[in-house]
């Protein structure tokens, strides 16, 4: 079939030059020594002592499912168990009422109390101000890692509240 082929192409279908052969670089191969290979029989009785300390490590797919279990586990505490000893009106952290509360969400975490009350003090007075910190953070961790990124607004007045949800726009403390 190439035969009928006109030349020029037939020139594509040729044969190259065959490569020229170099020495390696660095040890003739006649002069080349590999590593003895051993079997395994000198290490079969540390293999046997080996045998009684070995604990598997879970895998990450087991991690995960065992994370998972966890998390559904301490969740079903919290809603059965958990609830049943929750007081609202015993928690110190609870104060105020809630027809006059404000919460303000998706916060920076670099927010600070009075930049909330310059901005909701415009509404109205506000009785009190308190940004929800993380209780189990460290001392010494950054600003996002305490945060957890809302607040509660307390207004003096239950008005004042709904006045400031009926007016409030985007403001540059949301992140």
């Amino acid at each position: 079939m190439t035969d009928k082929l006109p030349p020029n192409l037939l020139a594509l279908f040729a044969p190259r030059p065959a490569l020229r052969y170099l020495p390696p670089a660095d040890h003739a191969p006649e002069e080349r020594k590999t590593n003895a290979i051993s079997g395994v029989g000198q290490y079969l009785e540390e293999l046997k002592e080996y045998d009684d300390d070995y604990k598997p490590t879970e895998s990450w797919l087991q991690r995960k499912d065992r994370e998972k279990l966890e998390r559904k586990e301490k969740h079903q505490y919290q809603i059965t168990e958990g609830v049943k000893d929750y007081k609202p009106a015993e928690d110190p952290q609870v104060r105020g009422d809630g027809f006059k509360t404000l919460f303000v969400a998706r916060l920076s975490y670099d927010t600070e109390v009075k930049d909330l009350e310059r901005e909701f003090g415009r509404y109205g007075p506000i009785e009190r101000i308190r940004i929800v910190q993380d209780t189990t953070a460290e001392d010494n961790a950054p600003p996002k890692k305490k945060q957890k990124g809302y607040a509660f607004v307390v207004y003096e007045r239950e008005q004042d509240m709904k006045g400031t949800t009926a007016s409030i726009s985007l403001s540059p403390l949301l992140a």
